[in-house]
Protein backbone atom coordinates (compact mmCIF):
# COMPACT_ATOMS: atom_id res chain seq x y z
CA UNK A 1 0.00 0.00 0.00
CA UNK A 2 2.86 2.35 0.94
CA UNK A 3 4.85 1.42 -2.18
CA UNK A 4 1.66 1.97 -4.31
CA UNK A 5 1.08 5.41 -2.79
CA UNK A 6 4.73 6.27 -3.34
CA UNK A 7 4.52 5.27 -6.97
CA UNK A 8 1.10 7.05 -7.64
CA UNK A 9 0.84 10.01 -5.23
CA UNK A 10 -1.29 12.26 -7.59
CA UNK A 11 -3.92 9.62 -8.27
CA UNK A 12 -4.26 8.77 -4.59
CA UNK A 13 -4.73 12.43 -3.66
CA UNK A 14 -7.37 12.97 -6.35
CA UNK A 15 -9.29 9.93 -5.27
CA UNK A 16 -9.19 10.93 -1.63
CA UNK A 17 -10.52 14.36 -2.38
CA UNK A 18 -13.39 12.94 -4.48
CA UNK A 19 -14.40 10.55 -1.75
CA UNK A 20 -14.28 13.34 0.79
CA UNK A 21 -16.53 15.54 -1.34
CA UNK A 22 -19.04 12.71 -1.76
CA UNK A 23 -19.10 12.08 1.96
CA UNK A 24 -19.53 15.79 2.69
CA UNK A 25 -22.41 16.09 0.20
CA UNK A 26 -24.13 13.03 1.61
CA UNK A 27 -23.92 14.49 5.09
CA UNK A 28 -25.45 17.72 3.96
CA UNK A 29 -28.21 15.84 2.21
CA UNK A 30 -29.04 13.81 5.32
CA UNK A 31 -28.90 16.95 7.41
CA UNK A 32 -31.47 18.60 5.07
CA UNK A 33 -33.76 15.61 5.32
CA UNK A 34 -33.51 15.82 9.08
CA UNK A 35 -34.37 19.48 9.09
CA UNK A 36 -37.27 18.92 6.70
CA UNK A 37 -38.61 16.20 8.92
CA UNK A 38 -38.45 18.48 11.89
CA UNK A 39 -40.57 21.10 10.12
CA UNK A 40 -43.12 18.69 8.62
CA UNK A 41 -45.97 20.06 10.78
CA UNK A 42 -45.70 23.63 9.39
CA UNK A 43 -48.71 24.69 7.20
CA UNK A 44 -48.27 24.52 3.47
CA UNK A 45 -49.21 27.82 1.70
CA UNK A 46 -52.47 27.61 -0.28
CA UNK A 47 -52.35 28.85 -3.83
CA UNK A 48 -55.61 30.70 -4.80
CA UNK A 49 -56.71 30.19 -8.34
CA UNK A 50 -57.46 33.28 -10.43
CA UNK A 51 -61.30 33.72 -10.43
CA UNK A 52 -63.08 33.11 -13.67
CA UNK A 53 -65.37 36.04 -14.57
CA UNK A 54 -69.11 35.40 -15.06
CA UNK A 55 -70.04 35.10 -18.69
CA UNK A 56 -71.33 38.35 -20.23
CA UNK A 57 -75.13 38.71 -19.97
CA UNK A 58 -76.93 38.38 -23.26
CA UNK A 59 -80.64 39.00 -23.97
CA UNK A 60 -82.85 35.95 -24.19
CA UNK A 61 -84.17 37.30 -27.49
CA UNK A 62 -82.44 39.73 -29.80
CA UNK A 63 -84.53 42.89 -30.20
CA UNK A 64 -85.76 43.60 -33.67
CA UNK A 65 -84.14 46.60 -35.30
CA UNK A 66 -86.08 49.83 -34.83
CA UNK A 67 -87.06 51.89 -37.80
CA UNK A 68 -85.03 54.99 -38.58
CA UNK A 69 -87.53 57.83 -38.77
CA UNK A 70 -86.48 60.95 -40.63
CA UNK A 71 -89.34 63.48 -40.45
CA UNK A 72 -88.77 66.11 -37.74
CA UNK A 73 -91.07 68.71 -36.18
CA UNK A 74 -88.38 69.94 -33.84
CA UNK A 75 -88.15 73.36 -35.51
CA UNK A 76 -91.94 73.77 -35.18
CA UNK A 77 -91.76 72.75 -31.53
CA UNK A 78 -89.25 75.54 -30.89
CA UNK A 79 -91.59 78.25 -32.16
CA UNK A 80 -91.25 81.11 -29.67
CA UNK A 81 -95.04 81.51 -29.59
CA UNK A 82 -95.26 78.17 -27.81
CA UNK A 83 -92.75 79.18 -25.11
CA UNK A 84 -92.61 76.19 -22.72
CA UNK A 85 -93.89 73.20 -24.67
CA UNK A 86 -95.05 69.96 -23.09
CA UNK A 87 -95.85 67.39 -25.74
CA UNK A 88 -96.32 63.75 -26.63
CA UNK A 89 -97.14 61.92 -29.86
CA UNK A 90 -97.88 58.18 -29.91
CA UNK A 91 -98.57 55.72 -32.72
CA UNK A 92 -102.03 54.48 -31.78
CA UNK A 93 -101.49 51.08 -33.43
CA UNK A 94 -98.11 50.19 -31.95
CA UNK A 95 -98.00 52.30 -28.80
CA UNK A 96 -94.60 53.71 -29.77
CA UNK A 97 -93.80 57.17 -28.41
CA UNK A 98 -92.69 59.12 -31.48
CA UNK A 99 -92.26 62.55 -29.93
CA UNK A 100 -91.50 63.64 -26.38
CA UNK A 101 -90.98 67.12 -24.98
CA UNK A 102 -91.33 67.13 -21.18
CA UNK A 103 -94.08 64.59 -21.80
CA UNK A 104 -94.02 63.00 -18.35
CA UNK A 105 -94.02 66.29 -16.44
CA UNK A 106 -97.44 67.09 -14.91
CA UNK A 107 -98.64 70.46 -16.23
CA UNK A 108 -101.81 72.56 -16.58
CA UNK A 109 -104.11 71.28 -19.29
CA UNK A 110 -106.71 74.03 -19.68
CA UNK A 111 -109.90 72.61 -21.23
CA UNK A 112 -108.19 69.48 -22.54
CA UNK A 113 -109.10 68.22 -19.06
CA UNK A 114 -112.71 67.91 -20.23
CA UNK A 115 -111.69 64.78 -22.13
CA UNK A 116 -110.79 63.20 -18.80
CA UNK A 117 -114.08 64.43 -17.33
CA UNK A 118 -115.99 62.76 -20.16
CA UNK A 119 -114.09 59.50 -19.61
CA UNK A 120 -114.84 59.65 -15.88
CA UNK A 121 -118.56 60.25 -16.50
CA UNK A 122 -118.82 57.38 -18.98
CA UNK A 123 -117.27 55.00 -16.46
CA UNK A 124 -118.84 56.27 -13.22
CA UNK A 125 -122.30 57.08 -14.58
CA UNK A 126 -122.59 55.25 -17.89
CA UNK A 127 -123.70 56.68 -21.24
CA UNK A 128 -127.42 56.37 -20.50
CA UNK A 129 -127.44 57.91 -17.02
CA UNK A 130 -129.74 60.94 -16.61
CA UNK A 131 -129.54 63.72 -14.03
CA UNK A 132 -132.84 64.16 -12.17
CA UNK A 133 -134.56 67.22 -10.70
CA UNK A 134 -137.37 66.38 -8.24
CA UNK A 135 -140.19 68.03 -6.33
CA UNK A 136 -141.18 66.54 -2.96
CA UNK A 137 -143.71 67.63 -0.31
CA UNK A 138 -142.55 70.29 2.13
CA UNK A 139 -142.73 69.97 5.90
CA UNK A 140 -145.39 72.68 6.27
CA UNK A 141 -148.84 72.96 4.67
CA UNK A 142 -148.80 74.56 1.23
CA UNK A 143 -145.07 73.97 0.69
CA UNK A 144 -143.09 71.88 -1.77
CA UNK A 145 -139.34 71.38 -2.15
CA UNK A 146 -137.49 71.73 -5.45
CA UNK A 147 -134.49 69.38 -5.20
CA UNK A 148 -131.56 69.89 -7.55
CA UNK A 149 -129.64 66.90 -8.83
CA UNK A 150 -126.88 68.62 -10.75
CA UNK A 151 -128.76 69.14 -14.01
CA UNK A 152 -127.63 72.54 -15.27
CA UNK A 153 -129.53 72.04 -18.54
CA UNK A 154 -133.00 72.32 -16.92
CA UNK A 155 -134.58 75.14 -18.92
CA UNK A 156 -136.93 77.95 -18.01
CA UNK A 157 -137.86 78.52 -21.66
CA UNK A 158 -141.41 77.76 -22.73
CA UNK A 159 -142.41 74.54 -24.43
CA UNK A 160 -141.29 74.51 -28.04
CA UNK A 161 -138.34 76.81 -27.38
CA UNK A 162 -134.79 75.50 -27.29
CA UNK A 163 -131.91 76.68 -25.12
CA UNK A 164 -128.26 76.05 -25.98
CA UNK A 165 -128.94 72.57 -24.61
CA UNK A 166 -131.27 71.16 -27.24
CA UNK A 167 -133.72 68.61 -25.86
CA UNK A 168 -133.26 69.81 -22.28
CA UNK A 169 -136.05 69.16 -19.74
CA UNK A 170 -138.43 72.05 -19.11
CA UNK A 171 -139.21 73.76 -15.85
CA UNK A 172 -142.73 74.22 -17.21
CA UNK A 173 -143.20 70.43 -17.41
CA UNK A 174 -141.97 70.03 -13.85
CA UNK A 175 -144.34 72.77 -12.68
CA UNK A 176 -147.34 71.21 -14.41
CA UNK A 177 -146.64 67.83 -12.86
CA UNK A 178 -146.21 69.47 -9.45
CA UNK A 179 -149.50 71.40 -9.55
CA UNK A 180 -151.43 68.30 -10.59
CA UNK A 181 -149.75 66.01 -8.03
CA UNK A 182 -150.16 68.49 -5.19
CA UNK A 183 -153.85 69.01 -5.96
CA UNK A 184 -154.42 65.26 -6.04
CA UNK A 185 -152.69 64.79 -2.68
CA UNK A 186 -154.29 67.87 -1.10
CA UNK A 187 -157.74 68.29 -2.67
CA UNK A 188 -158.93 70.78 -0.04
CA UNK A 189 -155.75 72.93 0.03
CA UNK A 190 -155.68 76.37 -1.60
CA UNK A 191 -152.62 75.42 -3.65
CA UNK A 192 -148.87 75.76 -3.28
CA UNK A 193 -147.89 78.84 -1.32
CA UNK A 194 -144.18 78.25 -0.73
CA UNK A 195 -141.26 76.62 -2.56
CA UNK A 196 -138.18 75.45 -0.67
CA UNK A 197 -135.01 75.33 -2.80
CA UNK A 198 -132.74 72.38 -2.01
CA UNK A 199 -129.27 72.45 -3.58
CA UNK A 200 -127.61 70.23 -0.97
CA UNK A 201 -126.66 67.41 -3.35
CA UNK A 202 -123.24 68.87 -2.59
CA UNK A 203 -122.43 71.84 -0.38
CA UNK A 204 -123.73 75.10 -1.82
CA UNK A 205 -120.75 76.85 -0.26
CA UNK A 206 -118.45 74.81 -2.49
CA UNK A 207 -119.44 76.59 -5.68
CA UNK A 208 -116.40 78.57 -6.85
CA UNK A 209 -112.74 77.64 -6.84
CA UNK A 210 -110.30 80.25 -5.59
CA UNK A 211 -108.05 79.65 -8.61
CA UNK A 212 -110.80 80.61 -11.10
CA UNK A 213 -111.03 84.13 -12.49
CA UNK A 214 -114.37 85.77 -11.73
CA UNK A 215 -114.34 87.16 -15.26
CA UNK A 216 -115.31 83.66 -16.41
CA UNK A 217 -118.62 84.25 -14.63
CA UNK A 218 -119.24 87.87 -15.56
CA UNK A 219 -118.31 87.47 -19.23
CA UNK A 220 -120.41 84.34 -19.40
CA UNK A 221 -118.13 81.33 -19.77
CA UNK A 222 -118.94 79.64 -16.48
CA UNK A 223 -121.59 79.55 -13.76
CA UNK A 224 -121.16 78.95 -10.09
CA UNK A 225 -121.27 75.22 -9.40
CA UNK A 226 -124.58 74.64 -7.62
CA UNK A 227 -126.64 71.46 -7.83
CA UNK A 228 -129.77 73.48 -8.63
CA UNK A 229 -129.82 75.94 -11.54
CA UNK A 230 -131.50 76.54 -14.87
CA UNK A 231 -129.98 77.03 -18.35
CA UNK A 232 -126.48 76.88 -16.92
CA UNK A 233 -127.48 80.09 -15.12
CA UNK A 234 -127.24 82.06 -18.36
CA UNK A 235 -128.86 85.43 -18.63
CA UNK A 236 -129.86 84.45 -22.18
CA UNK A 237 -130.52 80.71 -22.39
CA UNK A 238 -130.08 80.75 -26.16
CA UNK A 239 -126.50 82.05 -26.11
CA UNK A 240 -123.52 79.84 -25.33
CA UNK A 241 -121.59 82.78 -23.89
CA UNK A 242 -123.91 84.80 -21.68
CA UNK A 243 -123.34 86.52 -18.31
CA UNK A 244 -124.11 84.36 -15.28
CA UNK A 245 -125.65 85.50 -12.00
CA UNK A 246 -124.19 85.55 -8.51
CA UNK A 247 -127.00 83.30 -7.23
CA UNK A 248 -127.98 80.44 -9.56
CA UNK A 249 -130.23 78.83 -6.94
CA UNK A 250 -132.29 82.01 -6.53
CA UNK A 251 -132.66 82.38 -10.30
CA UNK A 252 -133.96 78.79 -10.49
CA UNK A 253 -136.36 79.36 -7.58
CA UNK A 254 -137.84 82.52 -9.08
CA UNK A 255 -138.28 80.80 -12.43
CA UNK A 256 -140.01 77.80 -10.83
CA UNK A 257 -142.40 80.01 -8.87
CA UNK A 258 -143.35 81.75 -12.11
CA UNK A 259 -143.80 78.40 -13.85
CA UNK A 260 -146.10 77.14 -11.07
CA UNK A 261 -148.38 80.14 -11.51
CA UNK A 262 -148.39 79.64 -15.28
CA UNK A 263 -149.27 75.97 -14.75
CA UNK A 264 -152.48 76.96 -12.88
CA UNK A 265 -151.43 76.84 -9.26
CA UNK A 266 -154.57 78.02 -7.38
CA UNK A 267 -152.47 80.17 -5.05
CA UNK A 268 -150.73 81.89 -7.94
CA UNK A 269 -146.99 82.52 -7.70
CA UNK A 270 -145.64 81.17 -4.39
CA UNK A 271 -142.82 82.62 -2.34
CA UNK A 272 -139.53 80.78 -2.18
CA UNK A 273 -136.67 80.28 0.27
CA UNK A 274 -133.59 78.09 0.63
CA UNK A 275 -133.70 74.91 2.69
CA UNK A 276 -133.56 71.15 2.38
CA UNK A 277 -135.99 68.31 1.80
CA UNK A 278 -137.24 65.98 4.51
CA UNK A 279 -139.69 63.85 2.56
CA UNK A 280 -138.59 61.33 -0.06
CA UNK A 281 -142.00 61.11 -1.68
CA UNK A 282 -141.71 62.30 -5.28
CA UNK A 283 -144.49 64.57 -6.51
CA UNK A 284 -142.85 65.35 -9.84
CA UNK A 285 -139.55 64.94 -11.65
CA UNK A 286 -137.82 65.64 -14.95
CA UNK A 287 -134.57 64.23 -16.27
CA UNK A 288 -131.74 65.51 -18.37
CA UNK A 289 -130.63 64.11 -21.67
CA UNK A 290 -128.43 61.01 -21.18
CA UNK A 291 -124.76 61.46 -20.33
CA UNK A 292 -123.74 60.57 -23.90
CA UNK A 293 -125.74 63.59 -25.12
CA UNK A 294 -124.37 65.86 -22.40
CA UNK A 295 -120.83 64.91 -23.45
CA UNK A 296 -121.73 65.71 -27.05
CA UNK A 297 -122.88 69.13 -25.82
CA UNK A 298 -119.90 69.71 -23.53
CA UNK A 299 -116.90 68.88 -25.72
CA UNK A 300 -117.49 70.75 -29.02
CA UNK A 301 -118.04 74.12 -27.36
CA UNK A 302 -116.04 73.45 -24.17
CA UNK A 303 -118.96 74.02 -21.81
CA UNK A 304 -117.42 74.60 -18.38
CA UNK A 305 -120.65 74.31 -16.42
CA UNK A 306 -121.55 70.91 -17.88
CA UNK A 307 -118.03 69.68 -17.14
CA UNK A 308 -118.24 70.69 -13.50
CA UNK A 309 -121.68 69.10 -13.13
CA UNK A 310 -120.58 65.79 -14.64
CA UNK A 311 -117.51 65.73 -12.39
CA UNK A 312 -119.48 66.49 -9.21
CA UNK A 313 -122.28 64.02 -9.98
CA UNK A 314 -119.68 61.33 -10.76
CA UNK A 315 -118.18 61.95 -7.33
CA UNK A 316 -121.57 61.48 -5.67
CA UNK A 317 -122.48 58.35 -7.60
CA UNK A 318 -119.25 56.54 -6.68
CA UNK A 319 -119.90 57.29 -3.00
CA UNK A 320 -117.99 60.51 -2.38
CA UNK A 321 -119.49 63.87 -1.37
CA UNK A 322 -119.49 65.77 -4.65
CA UNK A 323 -117.06 68.36 -3.34
CA UNK A 324 -114.30 69.98 -5.34
CA UNK A 325 -111.84 68.36 -2.95
CA UNK A 326 -113.16 64.92 -3.89
CA UNK A 327 -112.42 65.30 -7.59
CA UNK A 328 -108.79 64.22 -7.43
CA UNK A 329 -109.82 60.93 -5.82
CA UNK A 330 -112.72 60.60 -8.23
CA UNK A 331 -110.59 61.05 -11.35
CA UNK A 332 -107.53 59.06 -10.31
CA UNK A 333 -109.74 56.23 -9.09
CA UNK A 334 -112.25 56.02 -11.94
CA UNK A 335 -109.76 56.57 -14.77
CA UNK A 336 -107.76 53.50 -13.73
CA UNK A 337 -110.41 51.37 -15.42
CA UNK A 338 -108.94 52.38 -18.77
CA UNK A 339 -105.56 50.83 -18.00
CA UNK A 340 -103.45 53.98 -18.21
CA UNK A 341 -101.59 54.64 -14.92
CA UNK A 342 -102.80 57.86 -13.30
CA UNK A 343 -99.49 58.56 -11.57
CA UNK A 344 -98.76 62.27 -11.55
CA UNK A 345 -102.34 63.47 -12.01
CA UNK A 346 -103.53 66.30 -9.78
CA UNK A 347 -107.14 67.32 -10.39
CA UNK A 348 -108.55 70.57 -9.08
CA UNK A 349 -111.76 70.85 -11.13
CA UNK A 350 -113.70 69.21 -13.95
CA UNK A 351 -113.47 71.99 -16.52
CA UNK A 352 -109.73 72.65 -16.69
CA UNK A 353 -110.14 76.32 -15.77
CA UNK A 354 -107.79 76.04 -12.81
CA UNK A 355 -104.07 76.48 -13.39
CA UNK A 356 -103.59 74.07 -10.48
CA UNK A 357 -104.63 71.06 -12.53
CA UNK A 358 -101.58 68.99 -13.47
CA UNK A 359 -101.61 66.13 -15.98
CA UNK A 360 -98.65 64.80 -18.00
CA UNK A 361 -99.06 65.26 -21.75
CA UNK A 362 -98.06 61.63 -22.22
CA UNK A 363 -100.98 60.53 -20.04
CA UNK A 364 -103.43 62.40 -22.28
CA UNK A 365 -101.86 60.94 -25.43
CA UNK A 366 -102.02 57.43 -23.95
CA UNK A 367 -105.65 57.92 -22.92
CA UNK A 368 -106.43 58.94 -26.49
CA UNK A 369 -104.90 55.65 -27.67
CA UNK A 370 -107.54 53.90 -25.55
CA UNK A 371 -110.28 56.28 -26.77
CA UNK A 372 -109.30 55.66 -30.39
CA UNK A 373 -109.61 51.94 -29.77
CA UNK A 374 -113.22 52.55 -28.69
CA UNK A 375 -114.83 50.10 -26.28
CA UNK A 376 -116.29 51.11 -22.92
CA UNK A 377 -118.40 53.68 -24.84
CA UNK A 378 -115.30 55.80 -25.49
CA UNK A 379 -116.25 56.20 -29.14
CA UNK A 380 -118.73 58.77 -27.84
CA UNK A 381 -115.77 61.00 -26.99
CA UNK A 382 -114.25 60.65 -30.45
CA UNK A 383 -117.59 61.51 -32.04
CA UNK A 384 -117.93 64.64 -29.90
CA UNK A 385 -114.45 66.07 -30.48
CA UNK A 386 -114.08 69.25 -32.54
CA UNK A 387 -112.75 68.58 -36.05
CA UNK A 388 -110.08 70.77 -37.60
CA UNK A 389 -111.64 73.31 -39.94
CA UNK A 390 -115.04 71.66 -39.63
CA UNK A 391 -116.74 71.82 -36.24
CA UNK A 392 -116.80 73.03 -32.66
CA UNK A 393 -113.94 75.10 -31.31
CA UNK A 394 -111.75 74.03 -34.27
CA UNK A 395 -114.19 75.14 -36.97
CA UNK A 396 -112.24 78.32 -37.73
CA UNK A 397 -108.74 76.96 -37.21
CA UNK A 398 -106.17 75.16 -39.38
CA UNK A 399 -106.09 77.84 -42.04
CA UNK A 400 -103.49 78.73 -44.66
CA UNK A 401 -100.80 76.08 -45.03
CA UNK A 402 -102.35 74.17 -42.13
CA UNK A 403 -105.54 73.59 -44.13
CA UNK A 404 -103.95 70.38 -45.44
CA UNK A 405 -104.87 68.76 -42.10
CA UNK A 406 -108.51 69.91 -42.11
CA UNK A 407 -110.92 67.11 -41.43
CA UNK A 408 -108.10 64.86 -40.20
CA UNK A 409 -107.47 66.25 -36.70
CA UNK A 410 -110.03 65.39 -34.00
CA UNK A 411 -109.02 67.27 -30.89
CA UNK A 412 -110.00 69.16 -27.76
CA UNK A 413 -108.85 72.72 -27.48
CA UNK A 414 -107.90 74.51 -24.29
CA UNK A 415 -107.20 78.04 -23.15
CA UNK A 416 -106.66 79.80 -19.85
CA UNK A 417 -104.63 82.94 -19.20
CA UNK A 418 -101.41 80.96 -18.79
CA UNK A 419 -101.86 78.09 -21.24
CA UNK A 420 -103.05 77.07 -24.69
CA UNK A 421 -103.48 73.37 -25.37
CA UNK A 422 -104.59 70.94 -28.04
CA UNK A 423 -104.91 67.17 -27.76
CA UNK A 424 -106.57 64.38 -29.68
CA UNK A 425 -106.26 62.09 -32.68
CA UNK A 426 -104.57 62.66 -36.07
CA UNK A 427 -105.35 60.57 -39.11
CA UNK A 428 -102.03 61.23 -40.80
CA UNK A 429 -101.25 61.66 -44.48
CA UNK A 430 -99.57 58.22 -44.65
CA UNK A 431 -102.65 56.50 -43.22
CA UNK A 432 -101.29 56.01 -39.74
CA UNK A 433 -103.28 57.06 -36.67
CA UNK A 434 -101.42 59.09 -34.08
CA UNK A 435 -102.56 60.48 -30.75
CA UNK A 436 -101.08 63.64 -29.30
CA UNK A 437 -101.19 66.21 -26.53
CA UNK A 438 -99.53 69.62 -26.66
CA UNK A 439 -99.52 72.29 -23.93
CA UNK A 440 -97.96 75.72 -24.47
CA UNK A 441 -97.48 77.39 -21.08
CA UNK A 442 -96.38 80.84 -20.06
CA UNK A 443 -97.71 83.69 -17.95
CA UNK A 444 -99.36 86.12 -20.33
CA UNK A 445 -99.13 83.75 -23.32
CA UNK A 446 -100.57 85.25 -26.51
CA UNK A 447 -103.47 83.98 -28.59
CA UNK A 448 -101.06 83.45 -31.50
CA UNK A 449 -100.03 80.27 -29.67
CA UNK A 450 -103.13 78.67 -31.19
CA UNK A 451 -101.77 79.02 -34.71
CA UNK A 452 -98.41 77.67 -33.57
CA UNK A 453 -100.18 74.63 -32.07
CA UNK A 454 -102.10 74.14 -35.33
CA UNK A 455 -98.84 74.27 -37.28
CA UNK A 456 -97.17 71.80 -34.95
CA UNK A 457 -100.11 69.43 -35.26
CA UNK A 458 -100.09 69.78 -39.05
CA UNK A 459 -96.45 68.72 -38.88
CA UNK A 460 -97.56 65.57 -37.07
CA UNK A 461 -100.17 64.99 -39.81
CA UNK A 462 -97.55 65.39 -42.54
CA UNK A 463 -94.89 63.19 -40.92
CA UNK A 464 -97.21 60.39 -39.88
CA UNK A 465 -95.40 57.29 -38.66
CA UNK A 466 -92.13 58.70 -40.03
CA UNK A 467 -92.15 61.26 -37.20
CA UNK A 468 -88.76 61.44 -35.50
CA UNK A 469 -88.12 62.59 -31.94
CA UNK A 470 -84.97 64.40 -33.11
Amino acid sequence: MGAFIARHPRAVLTTALSVGFVLFASGALFAGVAVGSANAAAPVPTVTATPTPDPRAVPSAIAAPSRLRTCSINALAQDERLTALYGSVINASTGEVLFDRQATVPARTASVLKVLTAAVALSALGPDYRLTTRVVPGSTPGSVVLVGGGDATLSRLAAGQESVYRGAPKLSDLAAQTVAAYAAANPDAPGITEVILDSTYWSSADKWDSSWARSEQTIGYHSEVTALQVDGDRQDPRQMTSPRSTDPVARAGAAFATALAAAGNPAGEPTWSVGSAVSTTVLAQVQSQPVKTLIAQMLPNSDNTLAEMLARVSSRVIGLDGSAASLNQTFTGVLNVYGVPTTGLSIRDGSGLSDLNAVPAQYVAELFVVINGAGQSLELITGALPVAGVSGSLANRFTGANAVARGQVFAKTGWIDTSYSLAGIVRAADGSVLTFAFYAIRDGIGSNAREALDTLTTGVFTCGDNLSNN
